[in-house]
């Protein structure tokens, strides 16, 4: 019954911001870990970035730490990532995912559920 649906995408320039959100619906949001997911074209889904489900922990890929912020609204069942001096390898479709406990994982088969991605492209 779960639902997510992400939003925020587009285009930006190298250097510039996006935030991106993901609301949720179906399951008790603030009992659930969160994460967020990217795939580009050609390469596997990756881990991004996760957050428990009361906030307090996050965990954040290396490549992304200092740049890009997890964080949650348990209130409006909403998660966001805040994504600044963005790169040209940060182009990607960008996935948030429930998990199936409270604490944050890394692993994709800690989430059972998906959005449908929303698309970040960034230029030169």
């Amino acid at each position: 019954q779960v639902q997510l649906v992400e939003s925020g995408g587009g285009l930006v320039q190298a250097g510039g911001s996006l935030t991106l959100s993901c609301t949720a619906s179906g399951r008790t949001f603030g009992r659930f870990a969160m994460g967020w997911f990217r795939q580009a074209p050609g390469r596997e889904r990756e881990f991004v970035a996760a957050i428990s489900s009361s906030g307090t922990y996050t965990y954040i890929k290396d490549s992304v730490k200092g740049r890009f912020t997890i964080s949650r609204d348990n209130a409006k069942n909403t998660l966001y990532l805040q994504m600044s001096s963005l790169k040209l390898e940060d182009t990607a479709v960008y996935y948030c995912a429930i998990g199936v406990i409270a604490a944050l994982r890394n692993d994709p088969n800690s989430y059972d559920s998906w959005g449908q991605g929303t698309q970040v492209t960034v230029s030169s």
